[in-house]
Formats: C-alpha cells, sequence, structure tokens
C-alpha cells in the first residue's frame, strides 16, 4: 500500500519536476548553462519529495480507516456492555470483541456444514 502511494506520488512528481526544468530550461539563460547533472539531481529532488509524500499520503489514509473502524467497534462494544449493564472497561471490550470473534467463526462453520439450498444442475 505504502509502495503503490510512494511509486505514484514518485512517477507525478517526476513529472513535475520535468516540466519545471524543461521550463526554467528554456525561460531562464543561467540556468541553461546549468550542467545536465545539475537539472537531474534537480528533478530527482522532486521525485525523492513525491516518494515520501505519496507514500506518507496512503500511509495517513489507511491509519484513518483502522482508527475509524476501531472506534466504531468500540462504540458497539460499549453500547452492548451497556445493554448487559456492564462498564466498558477494556477488559470488557477485549472479552466482548473475543466473544464476537468466536460468534463469526461458529458462524461461518455453520454456514459451511450446511447443505447448499440452490437445485443441482
Amino acid at each position: 500500500m505504502q509502495t503503490k502511494g510512494g511509486l505514484l506520488g514518485a512517477v507525478r512528481w517526476t513529472g513535475y519536476g520535468l516540466f519545471a526544468v524543461t521550463i526554467a530550461h528554456f525561460t531562464i539563460p543561467v540556468f541553461r548553462r546549468q550542467t545536465l547533472a545539475i537539472k537531474g539531481f534537480l528533478v530527482m529532488g522532486a521525485t525523492t519529495f513525491g516518494l515520501c509524500m505519496g507514500a506518507e499520503t496512503y500511509l495517513q489514509a489507511f491509519e484513518k480507516k483502522q482508527r475509524s473502524e476501531e472506534n466504531e467497534m468500540r462504540r458497539q462494544a460499549r453500547y452492548e456492555l451497556a445493554k448487559r449493564g456492564m462498564l466498558a472497561t477494556e477488559t470488557n471490550i477485549s472479552t466482548w470483541k473475543e466473544e464476537q470473534r468466536q460468534e463469526m467463526a461458529a458462524a461461518a462453520k455453520a454456514a459451511e456444514a450446511a447443505p447448499p439450498t440452490g437445485k443441482p444442475t
């Protein structure tokens, strides 16, 4: 995921860097006299910036998604525990999470064991 974001950012910013260096080459006489190595260095600087920013953007989006899922699950746990008359402590929330995992595993196992209801072809 970070790799994808980094590569997309690097490609995008390489294009921006090439565009900026090309424009500077044709419009600024002092820049035109610079060596190819310096121009390449400027493009690679833009590429590196894009790589870092792209990867960081994807990582932050992933963390935001994980946080929202965790917060939703904790909200549901607090609600369910309150219905049982229990306080939503970390221990109780962890126990509730484990109960939910076991229920989901049992439901999946029951779905596998159930015979198919469709007509045979």
